[in-house]
């Protein structure tokens, strides 16, 4: 009887710790990557600070795109309209293939 409460008791065990591992680990619904929460602990909410980022953006849609692009893979948005990009080091270094600043 004891020998089965043991491994009753490993098993649930095992089954937590292997609930909080993947708990760490959520699948984006746009590309179906893993995305890993461990180093910030949550997502921001991209479309609302790239909406703030881009409101006086003379081509909004364009920067809009960017702006999602940058925020999902940095999970940063500077704040502002424009400039402050120093503030999110990630953002502020990303390029296109040109050479060129990708994030607005």
């Amino acid at each position: 009887m004891a020998i089965s409460k043991a491994l009753i008791v490993s098993l649930l065990f095992s089954l937590l710790v292997l609930q909080l591992v993947e708990s760490n680990e959520t699948v984006d619904q746009v590309t179906g990557y893993n995305v890993s929460l461990s180093y910030t602990g949550a997502r921001i909410n991209c479309p609302v600070r790239c909406a703030a980022r881009c409101r006086l953006s003379s081509r909004h849609k364009m920067c809009l795109r960017a702006c999602g692009t940058c925020c999902f893979r940095c999970n940063c948005v500077p704040p502002g309209t424009s400039g402050n990009a120093k503030v999110c080091p990630c953002y502020y270094n990303m390029t296109t293939h040109g050479g060129r600043r990708k994030c607005p």
